[in-house]
């Protein structure tokens, strides 16, 4: 995800005009993104000293990649911070592309790791497209003990606004 992060913060080329609405909805969004990670995380306990289990939970009941589409919306996020609107399709089309790769060579492992339980869960739950309906809503017991530490542990993505936040404030 770096190249196209640095072409957005670098980019003095085809920026929108009115700095604050940048600024404001690509904050909004990027948090749109954060807070969907965090929702995650709360479940899946990735980089929580926590024994890990098939996450099914959460965010995961509607989709299998909540960490991906959560990253898709922080760099979206990026882009309208930065000023450049036209560049969103393209993020978009990158991601979706780098993503699907990391994706199949996970659900391999996961497949490999899990089994059967696993093999149910693909056919049960879209990989990116989170369905909404006709699931029924499973509640992970003691997941609210895992919210603070999953916020810390998701704290390192706020420092990417911060060359963000300094472009459109400063130049």
């Amino acid at each position: 995800m770096i190249p196209p992060l640095f072409f957005v913060l670098f980019s003095v080329w085809g920026h929108v005009d009115n700095k604050a609405l940048a600024l404001g909805l690509g904050s909004a969004v990027f948090c749109v993104g954060w807070f969907l990670r965090i929702w995650a995380q709360v479940h899946l306990h990735y980089r929580l000293r926590v024994k890990k289990i098939l996450t099914t939970t959460g965010p995961y009941q509607f989709t299998r990649n909540p960490i991906y589409i959560g990253n898709a919306i922080i760099l979206l996020g990026l882009c309208l911070v930065s000023g450049l609107v036209w560049f969103l399709p393209i993020m978009f089309v990158y991601s979706v592309l780098i993503y699907s790769f990391v994706i199949r060579y996970e659900e391999a492992h996961l497949e490999n790791k899990y089994g059967a339980p696993y093999e149910a869960y693909l056919a049960a739950v879209p990989r990116w497209i989170p369905r909404l309906s006709q699931q029924q809503r499973q509640h992970a017991p003691d997941v609210l003990q895992y919210l603070w530490p999953s916020v810390k542990a998701e704290m390192y993505n706020l420092l990417y606004l911060l060359p963000f936040l300094a472009k459109q404030l400063f130049f």
